[in-house]
C-alpha cells in the first residue's frame, strides 16, 4: 500500500504512532512525505534520520522548511528565533544528511497511480509537464555548486506571479514560492504569501485558494500536498488531497491511503 503523509516537522514520535495505526509494513508499504520533515517540532534529527534511511522507494519532496534547513547548513540565512534544527547542524552525520536532503526533488510524479506530490501548490498557469519541467530547475541549482547563493536569494515574495520570461534569482524564487509557499492567490493568480488563514478568514472577492483559481490548468492533476494546517485536511475541490492537519500545532498527523483514499490519523 501506498500511504501520503502530511508535515511531519520534527515530530518523530507522532510519526511513529502513526505508522504503528496504519500497521506500516517496510517490505510491502510504501510511504510519501509532502515536505517539511523538519523544524518547529522536538525531533528533527531523528525524523530525518528516519525518513532518510528508509531509503529512495519511499518518496520525500521538499518543503519550506527543509529548503530554509539546507539553507542554514550552507551559512546562507541566520534562522529565525523559532527555529529547532540546531541539534542536525550539529550533529555527527550533519553532511551526509545534508547532501540526502540537497538530492530530494521539489516535485514527485507517479505514472502507475497518477498522484502528483508538492509541498504547497502549482501556479494556475502550468500543466504537470511545465511543472515538472520547472521545478527540475530548481531541483539543479539545489544539487549543485551554486546552491549557497541560490539560498541567499531564495527568501522573499517577489515575483508574485510566473512569467516564463522570467530570468536569474526571480525566476528561481518564483518556482520555489510556488511549489512550497503557496497558499492563496489573488484573483489575476499572484501569490499572496503573507496569508494563511482558514478558507472563510478571507473575502473571495480579494483572495482565494490557488486549488480555486479559474482558469487552472492542472485542474485534472491528481495533486497530494502539505503545508496549509489551517484547512485541517479539506479543499472541496477534485484532485486536491490536503495532508497536513496541523501536527506541529497540537492537532493531527495524517496519512491517506492512495488505493482507496482513506485516511488514519492520530493526535498530536
Amino acid at each position: 500500500m501506498n500511504y501520503a503523509i502530511g508535515d511531519v516537522q520534527g515530530c518523530f514520535n507522532v510519526l511513529e504512532k502513526l505508522l504503528e495505526h496504519i500497521q506500516f509494513d517496510l517490505n510491502e508499504d510504501r510511504l510519501w512525505f509532502v515536505g517539511d520533515l523538519v523544524n518547529r517540532g522536538p525531533q528533527s534529527l531523528s525524523t530525518l534520520r528516519f525518513i532518510k534511511n528508509l531509503g529512495d522507494r519511499h518518496p520525500v519532496v521538499l518543503g519550506n522548511h527543509d529548503l530554509h534547513l539546507l539553507a542554514l547548513s550552507h551559512q546562507a540565512h541566520p534562522g529565525w528565533k523559532e527555529d529547532t534544527l540546531e541539534a542536525i547542524l550539529t550533529a555527527p552525520d550533519r553532511d551526509e544528511l545534508m547532501a540526502w536532503l540537497s538530492q530530494r526533488p521539489l516535485l514527485y510524479h507517479d505514472p502507475l497511480s497518477g498522484f502528483t506530490m508538492v509541498h504547497a501548490g502549482l501556479a494556475p498557469e502550468w500543466d504537470l509537464l511545465t511543472a515538472k519541467r520547472l521545478a527540475k530547475e530548481v531541483e539543479a541549482v539545489i544539487s549543485g555548486d551554486t546552491a549557497a547563493e541560490f539560498f541567499y536569494h531564495m527568501y522573499g515574495n517577489q515575483p508574485a506571479r510566473w512569467n516564463e520570461q522570467l530570468q536569474g534569482w526571480d525566476r528561481l524564487r518564483c518556482i520555489t514560492n510556488y511549489l512550497t509557499r503557496l497558499r492563496f492567490c489573488h484573483l489575476d493568480g499572484r501569490m499572496e504569501l503573507n496569508s494563511k488563514g482558514t478558507l472563510d478568514s478571507y473575502s473571495p472577492e480579494l483572495l482565494i485558494p490557488w486549488f480555486k483559481v479559474k482558469p487552472r490548468a492542472n485542474e485534472n492533476v491528481k495533486i497530494l500536498f502539505g503545508h496549509w494546517a489551517a484547512l485541517g485536511g479539506v479543499t472541496d475541490v477534485p484532485n486536491t488531497y490536503a495532508l497536513d492537519t496541523g501536527c506541529v500545532w497540537g492537532y493531527k498527523l495524517t496519512a491517506m491511503r492512495l488505493e482507496d483514499g482513506k485516511r488514519f490519523s492520530v493526535e498530536a
